[in-house]
């Protein structure tokens, strides 16, 4: 061949590789073409293109070509060089053919004895145009990357912002769900879709939403559960570190760090991914096929991830704006309720407000120009206007409190009721009582049965009777009543609340009446004796002021003793603290002094026997001071005498001792002697206090310190006692402290049989173990316990220590007694509660016995019997407190299921005086009452050899005291060899 057909034959080759490569459009096109032209060439003996060197791990070479690792330092020293030059290692060549957009060079490797020298210049100079097309070709190919991005970003866009739209919307949760599954649909195959919440707080997984073509039912069936149940499953994977998983059942085993435990369908791909919230797993999502030809990638799981995050997002905010409206909701509701609240509140105070004007009403009656039959009429007209009055009666009691006789009675049924003299019926029982009634046949019945009333009524028998004392100061003058001969017009604890509201009004308009009826009668017979004579004038004028005088002393002055009141009492110490002011040297003394355990005499011998007793008290008083000091009476058993001047605190100190003898004298009273004795506290008044209150609340302060200390003795106020008032609220503080931190403590005294001293038993008293004033009795604190109503649970405390430490003791005959007051016998659930308290301590039954005062029986004694009964039918015993000193009646005695008694320590305390034949006759009644009824007696308070021997020759078998075994923790009566009292 000549050198022409040599240069024809090149022209056309030339020819034929500028054609491919112009018709070449990828890069791996180009590259394809550049490396098959170079091969063609008779030196070549290989031959490649490789680009992307600055992605490591993710070059290209065309035709596939694999490099010693040696390699890329000489390949990249070739990319980077600054101008297009031939670079050599060992029989391969490399040449930058570009560097933009990316760095991209071919490869030559020569036959054995060529250099590159020896190839022609016409196949060097076509390299360079191939490099121009190959940067074309790259540039082509990462725009058609870019836009595939940025189609796939505003694809992804537009999902975020359809899933954030349907959060939004009014759509409910399910429908959302579908929603975003249909948008994931578009963005990559989900045929099979589920998204799973987590719930952090709770541990607790749901399946909010669920498509699958094999499974057709969740785990849990679209309900909270633990997510310990999916343990070890690929979702619980994802949930747990956060991670996401993709791959076939080999490669996700290899993903995870333990077993795979496989629930529902085995899958051929599986994808799932977290929902992250600031780093931490909310749930997940998960995709996977069923079909080998389909397939995850990268792209999907970053695409999958991306999005769950925005769907999180949107589940939380669809689940608050749902959390929101449920809580409006029930806001509504509470709003709802509470203007039902406030229109109940308008009722009742328009009902307040009525019967305001009709109390008003009635105040105006008793200065109307009516006569009396009107004035009742008009009452009765308006009680009718406020509850069911057909049936209306008005008595009041005759001047001599003889007979009840009824000015006014209206009865729809049977005859108006005539004046009798008092007997034992329902008027009586609200008369003598002073508190209003209200009873149906069956209260009534009781009544009778329990003897309060006597039995035999006249006439038709009422449904329903309501009976509310007339009451003047302290003194009852007569009841209002009211019944009803059918059910349907029964009354109720408002109408007695009302109907006490209006009897108030009546008795004061009674009062005010007869006073100005009074009144009228005199200025009558004042008019009269002016028509016969100037002296008869005189003596009228001289009456009206007798009365006029009367009426103001009646106002100042108790009805009952007569003596100064509490106004009268404020004004004269007024007026002597004014003059103290003045004459700062000066000093005046208040005492102020109540009867002792008034109460028990009121409820023992009545109220009119408690009268007499004012009375007298009153009368002995007076005669303790001189003028001008002053004796007042307060309220009920709470009397005052003002010291106008006193030089020191003895004078008032030597008053109260003198009132003290006085009053323990030997009072006869309803056919009994009684000794009463009083309590005394003393307020030295000065310059420095401002009215009279403050006097007697000091007065007050040091009153109560005296009772404290066991009454029967004056206390003189001072700022200690101030002090000790304020720090009850600090001792408040300390109980609370004290439950909370096991500070109470049970002793126990032991209860011993009188003829060996064996211990048979012991009663537990609490203690508190103040940490900073060390051991306290009850007496120290039970008051303020009480009255914060902490007392209750201190018991139960006290029970369950006392229950816990006496179940330990070894012998099983050992019994324990308690004090239950009459404060939880209130309560309905008290034995269940008890019940459930031993069997926690592991305590039986039988060793229990619970003990009740006599005053806790009178609150209500069927509930009490019932409760006794109830304990008593599992074992536990029960024993009469103080028995002999308050209230308790044989009908008590004999039908409460006792196991015990306890004789009073005052009785016992008399055994080893002389002369104590009272004593020693109500000690040996009560043993006898006891076997008569096979009760066990227990005397307390034995602190003497005589008054054991006493009680143990009266037969009296066991017994507890000072001399016997004093108070102590379980431990001391615990030790090994502790000997019997």
């Amino acid at each position: 061949m000549n050198d022409v057909d040599v240069k024809s034959a090149h022209s056309s080759t030339h020819l034929l590789w500028l054609t491919r490569l112009i018709a070449a459009n990828t890069p791996e096109e180009v590259a394809t073409v550049i490396a098959g032209a170079l091969l063609e060439h008779p030196h070549c003996a290989a031959a490649s293109v490789v680009w992307a060197l600055d992605q490591p791990g993710k070059h290209r070479c065309v035709p596939p070509t694999r490099f010693a690792d040696e390699d890329w330092t000489w390949l990249y020293a070739a990319a980077s060089s600054g101008k297009p030059q031939w670079s050599a290692q060992g029989d391969r060549m490399a040449l930058r053919l570009c560097e933009m957009p990316e760095s991209a060079l071919i490869v030559v490797a020569l036959h054995p004895g060529y250099e590159w020298s020896d190839v022609p210049d016409e196949l060097k100079a076509p390299i360079v145009l191939a490099g121009q097309y190959l940067r074309r070709a790259l540039e082509w190919s990462e725009l058609q990357y870019s836009h595939l991005q940025l189609e796939r970003s505003e694809t992804l866009q537009r999902a975020l912002f359809a899933i954030s739209d349907m959060a939004g919307s009014d759509r409910d949760m399910p429908d959302m769900l579908r929603g975003i599954h249909a948008i994931v649909s578009t963005l990559m195959y989900a045929e099979n879709f589920f998204i799973v919440q987590l719930n952090r707080e709770r541990d607790t997984i749901r399946f909010l939403y669920f498509v699958d073509t094999e499974d057709s039912t969740p785990p849990g069936d679209f309900q909270d559960m633990p997510l310990q149940d999916i343990e070890h499953s690929l979702t619980w994977y994802v949930i747990k570190d956060g991670k996401a998983r993709m791959g076939t059942a080999e490669q996700l085993l290899a993903q995870v760090a333990g077993p795979v435990i496989q629930i529902g369908s085995d899958s051929h791909e599986w994808l799932g991914v977290p929902m992250l919230r600031d780093g931490q797993p909310g749930g997940a999502l998960v995709v996977q096929s069923y079909q080998s030809g389909i397939g995850f990638t990268q792209d999907d799981l970053n695409l999958l991830e991306f999005v769950g995050s925005h769907i999180l997002t949107a589940l939380e905010r669809k689940q608050t704006k749902e959390d929101l409206e449920r809580r409006v909701q029930l806001r509504t509701l509470q709003l709802a309720e509470a203007n039902r609240g406030l229109q109940q509140e308008v009722l009742e105070r328009q009902r307040a407000e009525y019967l305001q004007t009709a109390l008003f009403r009635i105040a105006q009656l008793a200065t109307a120009d009516i006569d009396q039959q009107e004035f009742y009429r008009r009452v009765h007209s308006v009680v009718g206007e406020l509850l069911n009055a057909e049936n209306f009666f008005i008595g009041l009691l005759s001047d001599d409190r003889q007979q009840l006789m009824f000015p006014y009675a209206v009865d729809a049924v049977d005859e108006p009721p005539p004046s009798r003299r008092l007997g034992r019926g329902l008027s009586e029982f609200v008369l003598h009582s002073g508190v209003a009634l209200r009873a149906d046949n069956t209260d009534i019945g009781r009544m009778e049965t329990l003897g309060q009333i006597a039995s035999g009524r006249t006439g038709s028998p009422a449904r329903c009777w309501l009976g509310v004392p007339l009451i003047v100061g302290d003194e009852v003058i007569g009841l209002v009543t009211v019944q009803s001969y059918t059910e349907e017009n029964a009354y109720d604890a408002a109408d007695e609340e009302l109907l006490t509201f209006v009897a108030t009004q009546i008795a004061n308009s009674l009062t005010r009446r007869r006073a100005a009826e009074s009144l009228r009668r005199a200025y009558e017979q004042l008019e009269h004796r002016v028509e016969e004579r100037t002296q008869a004038l005189r003596k009228e004028i001289i009456e009206r002021e007798r009365i006029q005088d009367q009426l103001k002393h009646q106002v100042m002055h108790d009805s009952l003793t007569g003596l100064p009141n509490r106004s009268y009492l404020r004004d004269r110490i007024n007026r002597v603290l004014n003059l103290l002011k003045h004459e700062p040297l000066h000093r005046c003394a208040l005492l102020y002094l109540d009867i002792d355990r008034f109460k028990i005499i009121n409820d023992s011998l009545g109220h009119l026997a408690g009268d007499d007793v004012l009375k007298e008290v009153a009368a002995r008083l007076a005669s303790c001071v001189r003028h001008p000091d002053l004796v007042a009476r307060l309220a009920g058993d709470e009397f005052a005498i003002l010291l106008e001047n006193v030089e020191d605190a003895s004078i008032a100190t030597a008053v109260a001792q003198r009132v003290l003898d006085a009053l323990s004298a030997p009072m006869p009273v309803a056919g009994k002697e009684l000794q009463p004795t009083a309590s005394v506290g003393i307020a030295i008044g000065d310059s420095h206090y401002h009215d009279a209150d403050e006097v007697l609340r000091d007065a007050d302060i040091a009153l109560y310190r005296a009772k404290e200390l066991g009454r029967k003795r004056y206390e003189l106020f001072d700022e200690t006692l101030a002090k000790n008032v304020v720090d009850v609220l600090a001792m408040e503080v300390d109980l609370r402290r004290a439950l909370q931190q096991q500070q109470f403590e049970p002793y126990f005294q032991p209860i011993c049989r009188l003829d060996g001293g064996q211990v048979v038993g012991y009663e537990a008293l609490i203690r508190w173990n103040h940490p900073q004033r060390g051991l306290l009795r009850p007496a120290d604190f039970l008051k303020i316990a009480e009255d914060s109503g902490l007392i209750e649970e201190i018991d139960w405390r006290m029970f369950e220590l006392s229950c816990g430490l006496l179940a330990g003791h070894g012998s099983d005959e050992i019994f324990m007694t308690f004090n239950v007051s009459a404060l939880h016998l209130r309560h309905a659930d008290f034995d269940t509660r008890l019940i459930q308290l031993l069997q926690k301590t592991g305590l039986p039954p039988p060793r229990l016995v619970a003990e009740v005062t006599e005053g806790a029986l009178l609150d209500n004694p069927e509930r009490v019997r019932g409760t006794l009964d109830r304990l008593r039918s599992i074992g536990v015993g029960a024993a009469l407190d103080d028995f002999g000193t308050g209230y308790s009646s044989l009908s008590y005695l004999h039908s409460l299921p006792l196991r015990m008694l306890k004789i009073d320590r005052a009785f016992v305390l008399e055994l080893d005086k002389e002369g104590n034949t009272n004593s020693t006759t109500v000690v040996a009644a009560i043993l006898a009452l006891a076997r008569a009824l096979n009760i066990q007696v227990i005397a307390e308070g034995i602190e003497t050899q005589a008054q054991r021997d006493a009680l143990l020759a009266m037969g009296c078998e066991m017994g507890q005291g000072y001399l016997l075994g004093r108070p102590a923790p379980i431990r001391q009566w615990l030790e090994p060899h502790k000997p019997t009292a």
